[in-house]
């Protein structure tokens, strides 16, 4: 759906995208992150024709967006940060007049009512724009994003500054867009990429650090498999039970939960799953497991560890 090759951007003799390739395929969602000034932005830009790369190559749908911008930004839909909405207009007014500056003729009252459904803002058409919520006003800007059926959706922030119940509902809404879009999603907020997004690009200091889905990232970066335990039984024979065990690194018995039952922190090598073992090794010596949680890197985890990392060598 999107094809990136070689991009490269700089402003004087600031590389604010060095050389940077990845794709975006049919019904993906696609998380960008990258601390400030790691080229997220300018990247964006690029992939909506706001910008004109210095180097590379931009396919939306097979189109080149540098030889033929017209008819590959057909197929984008984009919503800033800030969504441009005209407040003294109300909702329908608005994405009328959007469907005029996208050339939508063709009962273009038919392309809003298809919008509004989409995001759930039937309620407030008729209302004005200045009236309403930030939440409203997010949708609106996705509604307005969605006119003329896009191939690919680019939201910038879409939650920024949404109260937690409004964030669940642009959520909500992006997640079924998906089922008929394909979506590049650039956000702060990192459990919002983390739940949302099939795959993920951490970028920094305008190349891309690391490309992966969250879960294979953490993966990827977690040097032990760590679990976290409450078990019954005397303290001094659960520790001896779980280090005699093949693959265990450490135990350590953290807090009393209650009489006779404590909370573990074990740590195991990185590649052999302990938790079978463990399982049967407790049971077998009458010792039950109440709570077991494996714990895995976050993705606030797996950024860190990137971008601090790096920046930390090239220093």
């Amino acid at each position: 759906m999107i094809e990136v090759n070689d991009l490269t951007k700089s402003f004087g003799s600031l590389r604010a995208v060095d050389n940077i390739s990845f794709s975006l395929n049919d019904g993906e969602i696609l998380g960008f992150l990258g601390p400030n000034g790691a080229g997220k932005s300018t990247t964006m830009n690029m992939l909506c024709g706001l910008l004109l790369p210095d180097k590379g190559s931009i396919k939306i749908n097979g189109i080149n967006l540098l030889e033929n911008p017209k008819k590959a930004k057909s197929h984008i839909g984009y919503l800033p940060e800030h969504p441009p909405l005209y407040p003294d207009m109300t909702v329908m007014e608005f994405l009328l007049f959007c469907c005029e500056l996208k050339d939508i003729h063709k009962n273009p009252k038919g392309e809003c009512s298809r919008v509004i459904h989409l995001c759930g803002i039937e309620e407030v058409k008729t209302r004005l724009i200045k009236n309403l919520s930030k939440g409203y006003k997010q949708r609106i800007g996705i509604a307005s994003s969605l006119i003329g059926s896009p191939d690919v959706l680019i939201l910038d922030e879409p939650t920024v500054g949404l109260d937690p119940k409004q964030i669940k509902e642009i959520r909500n809404v992006i997640k079924g867009l998906s089922k008929s879009h394909s979506i590049i999603l650039s956000s702060h907020i990192l459990p919002e990429v983390s739940t949302l997004c099939d795959k993920v690009i951490i970028m920094n200091k305008g190349k891309i650090a690391a490309i992966d889905t969250s879960d294979n990232l953490s993966h990827s970066l977690q040097n032990s498999f760590d679990l976290y335990m409450e078990i019954e039984g005397p303290k001094e024979d659960v520790l001896y039970t779980i280090s005699s065990l093949r693959g265990v690194l450490s135990a350590q018995a953290l807090k009393p939960i209650e009489e006779n039952i404590f909370a573990y922190k074990i740590k195991g090598e990185k590649d052999i799953d302990i938790r079978r073992p463990l399982f049967y090794a407790l049971a077998e010596c009458r010792m039950p497991i109440l709570k077991m949680d494996l714990k895995k890197m976050s993705l606030e985890d797996v950024f860190l560890h990137i971008t601090l990392d790096e920046n930390e060598e090239r220093e």
